[in-house]
């Protein structure tokens, strides 16, 4: 079965993803002055940035802004930005923002803007052909589904303490926990094969610390809704099983791990310059705490993770009799229980980075 098909389009991704950006812009400032430490040679006729799954565009090209801000710095060479995720991802809004008809590109004569469908796991661009790499939450999803069921809760963390409806075996999590390494190590050899000697590759993702995971709350609701499902004869207990969303939240740990294993395949490829766990603020947080407004708030906290989480839900259910009447009940009892029962489903967003300098071949 196929992992997910992409984001929700049609601009509903780009309307729901400012917690996404807030994640982002506190890691930005570390390639500010990445740009000044690289060496360039005379055969270099353009500098590549490339976003690695950049969903419908927002935050995207906002992060591609701001890289050609520190290219600049030092250099006026041609650029050339890449924004790549899947074949079925939505470009359409993507196209518009990079459009100058539409008012969109990067008010620089000399970026030049293309997109790549394919796998983040494979090579998708010419050897030696980029300069700085990013990728924001989208290594969080894994490369494949590694079991047939996970029975007893639909993502393979498990529950929060503070819900506890649900449970993961460890032997459940161990394979999901050395898929989640393995799919690092495949996505770092590809950037590797990409990046210039010197170049930075920058990894953001959503993450799990001791206190919090930024999958706690988000994905109890959506799992008692979908119990509800079940209560109600919509889908079968045996369906339930079956379903789960393919996302791994990974510790710090996790993330560097595979850079700084010296057994691990990519160890000599990349240097780790720094790395960090951090907590952002959550907008549709904040306004909540300062409105009180249950109903905005539910609604912004459901759409949300719908955004991310509705196009696992339509391919686990693609052959359902009644599709669309399934996944608009699944969203709207999630919205109703937030509404309900915040306290409940308490949200911290808290991430996990490393910025990685590729070495030189030997």
């Amino acid at each position: 079965m196929q992992v997910t098909s992409g984001m929700v389009g049609q601009g509903f991704y780009n309307d729901n993803s400012a917690p996404q950006l807030s994640a982002i812009s506190y890691v930005l400032s570390w390639l500010d002055d990445a740009f000044d430490q690289l060496v360039l040679d005379d055969q270099t006729a353009t500098i590549g940035l490339v976003d690695f799954g950049c969903s419908e565009g927002a935050n995207s090209v906002a992060v591609l802004k701001r890289l050609i801000v520190a290219v600049r710095k030092t250099s006026d060479l041609p650029i050339q930005t890449i924004h790549s995720d899947l074949p079925t991802n939505d470009f359409s809004e993507l196209f518009l923002r990079l459009s100058p008809k539409e008012g969109g590109g990067y008010d620089d004569d000399n970026v030049f803007s293309a997109t790549v469908g394919g796998s983040m796991f494979d090579q998708l661009l010419p050897p030696k052909s980029v300069h700085f790499a990013t990728t924001f939450n989208a290594i969080g999803f894994l490369s494949k589904r590694p079991l047939e069921q996970l029975p007893g809760y639909i993502l393979p963390n498990g529950p929060s303490k503070q819900r506890a409806v649900g449970q993961v075996t460890k032997a459940e999590e161990k394979v999901f926990a050395e898929l989640a390494y393995s799919d690092l190590q495949d996505f770092a050899k590809a950037r590797a094969a990409e990046l210039v000697p010197g170049g930075k590759l920058l990894i953001q993702v959503f993450g799990a610390g001791d206190e919090f995971r930024t999958c706690d709350g988000l994905y109890d609701v959506l799992n008692d809704a979908v119990l509800e499902a079940v209560d109600q004869a919509m889908i079968s207990q045996g369906d339930y099983d079956q379903y789960y969303q393919p996302v791994y939240f990974r510790t710090l740990k996790e993330l560097t791990a595979p850079f700084e294993d010296p057994d691990s395949e990519v160890a000599n490829l990349f240097t780790l310059e720094r790395s960090e766990f951090y907590e952002v603020t959550v907008p549709f947080v904040q306004e909540y705490e300062k409105t009180g407004d249950i109903d905005v708030y539910a609604a912004a906290y459901t759409n949300f993770f719908r955004a991310f989480t509705e196009a696992v839900l339509r391919l686990n259910f693609a052959n359902h009799p009644s599709l669309e009447t399934l996944v608009e009940f699944v969203f709207d009892q999630s919205e109703k229980l937030v509404r309900q029962y915040p306290e409940r489903y308490e949200f911290h967003y808290v991430a996990v980075a490393a910025l990685l300098t590729r070495k030189a071949d030997p």
